[in-house]
């Protein structure tokens, strides 16, 4: 602590001090005009800032939210863009209701909303990703994180649970939406540069503006590290553009393209024994895990009318090149996702009240060539499998939104969902099979606006979640098995009044045939359709502003200071129902309770300052039967800078007392002092960085 209070001092004497001699600066101008004689200015007309059609910007986004009846929340790159951005854990730390955790440092992470992908420690599944409203998901569910670049977005909406139903989603955990800045909300020319421990080096160079009835955006990046565990070495590299046409005062249509090349090494989870012993230690080398990936992404979408009468259309198409020799299989993967979306929104009166109506539809289809070898040190060997796999997705919904009174609103939905999985594995001898879905997912929900910046809420609903390639196919066994369903109820309150800002939900699930490894009997871990389960929790984000002028004592708010707090805390409790072999256990994998905080100082001139703390205050299961365990853990940072109109810059540390502990797990059905399945978190690390806009 004596280590951060220096740090804290000492830049906060230096941010004073700058900023004092700003005030001079504008002081001395000051006087000096009033020496002189005056002068007339030309007239200035002051006009509220334009914005895409097709993507809101994040005011409206935000309004956008208040009219859900559930957990929605946007998250502004300016919140995290005060210090290091390098994966998804950097932007979604303080999002709502959201567990993230990367398992080496890198980009591949566990994603988690509601319990969501319980069991999926590498690329999701549970929830919809999305770029500008466009899903990032294969068809057959499963989705990687490589293709988003955090500096090319300009916000991020959190839909969760069923509050996704707005983008067609079904699944438990709801859907994630990032959304990309374009000519309207970009600087003309933008570079920033990042440099830190374990080899940490991010560069990003980006141009936007508007051009008659045209705007562009243009973003190129490099990542890399050599990582904290021996074996993690990252490179990753992204380009991205949208490019808009204004064809009509009330339509527009914008272009997207994304290409990047992700390479990966795995270090592989080690024993409990192994991480006390030696947390930066590989298990993969000999094997020579790693996980390369090529992502190519071409998506349109049209918007015609507006808030009366609203039409949109968008189609995609992505490709995806996957090299990923494992312990013993080396895979390679081919595969191409096609999609389309109509959806019309449409608002007017109905009975004398207010009444907005929304109908889409969602076709997706995606088919792969899966090769798989046996891994001969990072090397293909003898060919066990050579498989096309094919998914279809249909969605229909449609959902109303009636207002009972100004400030009572009535929404209802449902979405009717069909999936198809076609598995043909073309070796001799092999195994193949196909299964189709289909679930009628219902939603309604009551949403009361107290006063114009506070609201409450309460919704019921429905998921669905077919299993994906990965689950139907599993140790060179075709399996069948059923979707995941679920029925969860959810009450909550969002707004903020004087000092304090809060987001606030409890939520809880009740869940048939949760796609789970628990069948004890089984030689190998399989994926079965476990029994009742139920996930259940709190999810509360908020601020409070605890101190207004600390050191500025200036009545004018432009030259004030003020001290707050943040907290983003979640409390979450799964666990099997009526289970022969696990009843009444908790579900494995996430922490019960989970707390990020952060205590800032800021000044108006751009300044900031102040400690943060990662909490996991009581271990928890890494094992099915309750056996083995993680730590506990509290790691503590600090972070200081000043953004500035034209320049930024930024000093961050992380882990300042070199706390060893365990940032995530894999799953075991019952676990040993061998299982190995914990990933420890990085060690000490420091970052600057430094951004130019013109």
């Amino acid at each position: 602590m004596k280590f951060v209070t220096t740090i804290f001092a000492r830049s906060l004497r230096i941010a004073i001090a700058a900023c004092a001699l700003l005030g001079a600066a504008s002081l001395g101008f000051a006087q000096n005009t009033q020496t002189n004689k005056p002068v007339t200015l030309p007239e200035v007309v002051v006009k509220g800032a334009a914005e895409a059609f097709t993507v809101p910007s994040p005011a409206t986004a935000r309004e956008q939210s208040r009219q859900t009846p559930g957990g929605v929340s946007v998250i502004e790159a300016k919140e995290y863009e005060r210090g290091r951005v390098s994966n998804l854990k950097d932007m979604l730390d303080y999002a709502p209701g959201v567990f993230i955790q990367p398992r080496w440092g890198a980009e591949d992470s566990r994603l988690s909303i509601r319990g969501s992908g319980i069991q999926r420690a590498f690329h999701g599944k549970g929830l919809k990703l999305m770029q500008d409203g466009i899903p990032v998901n294969l068809a057959e569910g499963s989705f990687d994180f490589q293709s988003i670049e955090p500096l090319a977005t300009s916000y991020t909406e959190v839909f969760r649970g069923a509050n996704a139903l707005r983008y067609g989603g079904t699944t438990l955990g709801g859907a994630i939406n990032m959304v990309s800045r374009t000519g309207y909300d970009a600087a003309p020319f933008q570079a920033r540069a990042e440099y830190g421990s374990f080899g940490h080096t991010r560069a990003q160079a980006s141009s936007g503006g508007v051009v008659g009835k045209y705007d562009y955006y243009a973003s190129l990046s490099h990542y890399s590290a050599d990582g904290y565990r021996d074996h993690t070495q990252v490179a990753a590299h992204r380009a991205y553009a949208n490019l808009g046409w204004r064809f009509r005062d009330d339509a527009e249509t914008r272009l997207h393209f994304t290409h990047a090349i992700s390479d990966s090494e795995l270090p592989g989870a080690l024993t409990l024994s192994e991480f006390l012993t030696d947390p930066k230690q590989a298990k993969s080398v000999s094997q020579n895990q790693r996980r390369d990936v090529v992502l190519s992404r071409l998506a349109s979408r049209t918007v015609i009318g507006d808030d009366r009468s609203r039409l949109e259309l968008s189609a995609w198409w992505s490709h995806k090149d996957l090299d990923h020799p494992l312990s013993s299989t080396y895979i390679d993967q081919r595969s191409d996702d096609f999609g389309a979306e109509l959806r019309w929104r449409g608002e007017g009166e109905l009975f004398g009240h207010r009444n907005a109506f929304t109908l889409g539809f969602n076709p997706v289809y995606g088919a792969n060539d899966t090769a798989e070898f046996a891994n001969s040190s990072g090397a293909k060997g003898a060919q066990s499998r050579d498989a096309v796999q094919s998914a279809w997705n249909l969605d229909l919904y449609a959902e109303n939104q009636f207002y009972i009174t100004p400030q009572l609103a009535l929404v209802a939905g449902a979405q009717a969902s069909r999936a198809v999985r076609k598995l043909e594995d073309r070796l001799p001898g092999t195994q193949s099979n196909e299964q189709s879905f289909f679930e009628i997912i219902p939603k309604a929900g009551l949403r009361y606006d107290h006063t114009d910046k506070v609201q409450f809420y309460g919704n019921v609903s429905r998921s669905f979640e077919p299993p994906t390639f990965g689950e139907l196919y599993q140790s060179g066994i075709a399996k069948y098995l059923d979707a995941q369903t679920g029925t969860t109820v959810e009450l909550g309150t969002r707004g903020e009044s004087g000092r304090f800002t809060w987001d606030l939900s409890w939520y809880h699930s009740w869940l048939r045939n949760e796609l789970l490894t628990v069948d004890p009997t089984l030689a190998t871990a399989s994926t079965v359709n476990a029994g009742e389960t139920t996930h259940q929790g709190v999810e509360l984000s908020g601020s409070v502003r605890l101190v207004d002028g600390v050191f500025a004592t200036d009545a004018n708010p432009r030259n004030g200071d003020h001290l707050a707090l943040r907290l983003n805390y979640l409390w979450s409790h799964f666990r099997f129902g009526d289970d022969p072999n696990y009843a009444d256990k908790p579900l494995p994998g996430l922490p019960e309770h989970y707390l990020r905080a952060e205590l800032l100082y800021e000044h108006a001139c751009g300044f900031y300052a102040g400690p943060n703390i990662e909490a996991v205050p009581d271990a928890y299961s890494a094992d099915f039967a309750d056996t083995l365990h993680t730590r506990s853990y509290a790691v503590l940072g600090f972070k200081t800078g000043y953004r500035g109109k034209c320049w930024s810059a930024f000093i961050e540390a992380r882990n300042l007392t070199d706390e060893k502990y365990i940032a995530t797990t894999t799953l075991t059905r019952t676990g040993g002092a061998g299982s190995a399945v914990f990933y420890p978190g990085d060690g000490r690390a420091v970052y600057g960085g430094i951004e130019a806009r013109w």
